[in-house]
């Protein structure tokens, strides 16, 4: 007793059935490479002040203030560990 996969299809049928269809998925995925990373043209949007990580620098330096301040340490931010001396 065999089991059918796909029903009206003998074995031989079903082996090409699941080849073409794995070839034809693989196909459909490969379009989805390409477009992995950001074009020359783009990068000028990225690289405006809004987009950048820290935007203002008075406001980093208050948040590297208050980050120290509660750090007990200053120039702590690079390692782990704080004020205290531990790790």
């Amino acid at each position: 007793m065999s089991v059918r996969v796909v029903p009206g299809l003998s074995g031989p049928e079903q082996k090409s059935f699941f080849r073409v269809t794995g070839v034809l998925l693989l196909l459909l995925c490969l379009p989805a490479c390409s477009n992995l990373g950001v074009e020359p043209w783009e990068r000028d949007l990225l690289a405006k002040p809004s987009m950048q990580i820290q935007g203002d620098s008075l406001d980093s330096a208050f948040d590297d203030h208050i980050y120290f301040s509660k750090e007990a340490s200053s120039g702590g931010g690079g390692f782990s560990g704080g004020g205290c001396g531990c790790n």
